[in-house]
């Protein structure tokens, strides 16, 4: 069986969120599939999405204070700076964490670890 949906996020300030249950709450008929996997893409050139710590929200604090540091706004080489002084930092780190997920599901269930949720990285 193959579906497709197209599912929409609420807007979410700067940062890294966790959109595991976002994601869940919108694709219902996922408890019907007993061996699967599901495959997640974001149309947004300045968003990505990763897999990571689930429990501890100082995880997802931490990427964003390390990823302003790796991929720091206002470097005087930047030439796309169309939307703001985070735009290119915002495509780099998009191209960096990548833009889908293939995650499997079991039962019903999306089969990962128990401390790993789907984060949104936004800018």
């Amino acid at each position: 069986m193959w579906m497709q949906r197209e599912i929409r996020l609420e807007p979410r300030a700067r940062g890294f969120h966790l959109i595991t249950a976002d994601i869940l709450k919108q694709l219902p008929e996922l408890n019907k599939v007993s061996v699967g996997l599901l495959h997640i893409f974001i149309k947004h050139t300045s968003a990505s999405i990763t897999i990571n710590e689930n429990a501890d929200p100082t995880v997802r604090a931490d990427f964003e204070r390390y990823f302003n540091r790796a991929v720091p706004e206002n470097e005087p080489y930047y030439q796309h700076n169309d939307e703001g002084s985070d735009d290119l930092p915002a495509h780099l780190k998009a191209s960096i964490l990548g833009v889908e997920l293939m995650v499997p599901i079991t039962h019903g269930k999306l089969n990962m670890g128990i401390w790993q949720g789907i984060y949104l990285s936004r800018d």
